[in-house]
């Protein structure tokens, strides 16, 4: 987990940094909707293409120099990275959506156009967040392990040959399904209860939006400062691609197609020594036992007023 940065006091923060991750901005429409963002900030943001292996390091250095505002240009990947570097600091996150998906910027409100999202960045009304972490990895959505790591392998093939398009990733979610043949078997560890499951994908979820967006349940156990954990049974193949279709039109089956956790921290055990992690879309290899945390007051986002508040 990222440890808290020695910076400026809050009262002596000014200036707004836009980070954006090299890949982006080389098509037209990622270009011109930063181009856009940076007119409504104005002279006082500064532009920063980094590549993603330095996207971190900027943020923290954004801390340390002073910075009031850090914005992540991106999608869910470049916002993690940011986010985990503003950790424990005073100075406020940013979003403008360039993803595909953009769960997380949606979950808050922020419009995934380029002048409304950064309207709302100059506006500067922040909140405190809260955010999950697996063995000190921050993220923002979700974390699992099983199917979905593959998928997000098959994604990046997918996406260099057709771009980055909605229908590129539901397809690339098709062709793993198909293909996928190692069910995990895992013991899930709660509040000192362990349970067995063989099962192709945990998949810890921390955006109640996501969940609603798929029609899945979980999102109370979200707004109550917890996890919602899906688990879903070997079903084989063809039961894999059932469960995508189940997904796609809204009718997932609590109790069939998946069993559901709710809590505040468990422990996944695993035979392997090492699993590889999915967060927010990119992966990571984790050493086991795999710690799922909450990390209170992480550090406050900005975001719109909530309608009593901008009246106010």
């Amino acid at each position: 987990m990222s440890e808290p940065i020695a910076a400026r006091p809050a009262q002596d923060r000014a200036g707004i940094r836009v980070i954006c991750n090299d890949h982006s901005g080389r098509n037209s429409r990622e270009a011109e909707a930063i181009d856009l963002a940076m007119k409504v900030l104005g002279p006082e943001a500064e532009l920063c293409h980094v590549k993603g292996s330095d996207i971190a390091e900027t943020a923290r250095a954004a801390v340390r120099e002073g910075y009031g505002t850090v914005v992540a240009a991106g999608g869910d990947g470049t916002i993690m990275a940011v986010a985990s570097a503003l950790n424990g600091s005073d100075c406020a996150l940013g979003v403008l959506p360039l993803g595909t998906f953009n769960f997380f910027a949606r979950g808050y409100g922020i419009p995934e156009d380029p002048e409304g999202a950064a309207r709302v960045i100059a506006a500067g009304h922040s909140q405190s967040i809260d955010l999950g972490a697996v063995n000190g990895r921050l993220f923002l959505n979700n974390a699992s392990i099983g199917v979905y790591p593959a998928i997000l392998k098959e994604r990046e093939t997918v996406y260099r040959r057709w771009g980055r398009r909605r229908i590129a990733a539901h397809w690339s979610v098709l062709k793993t399904f198909w293909r996928f043949r190692r069910p995990l078997k895992v013991e899930i560890e709660v509040e000192g209860q362990r349970r067995r499951f063989r099962t192709p994908l945990v998949f810890a979820a921390r955006s109640a939006f996501q969940l609603e967006h798929f029609g899945l349940q979980g999102a109370d156990c979200i707004r109550n400062g917890g996890f919602s954990v899906f688990v879903t049974p070997d079903v084989g193949r063809m039961g894999l691609l059932s469960d995508a279709l189940r997904l796609a039109v809204k009718q997932m089956r609590l109790g069939e197609d998946f069993e559901l956790i709710c809590a505040d921290r468990l422990v996944i055990h695993t035979k392997r020594q090492r699993q590889l992690v999915a967060c927010d879309g990119e992966k990571f290899l984790m050493e086991g036992p795999l710690e799922f945390t909450m990390v209170r007051d992480a550090f406050r986002i900005i975001a719109p007023a909530a309608p009593d508040e901008s009246a106010a």
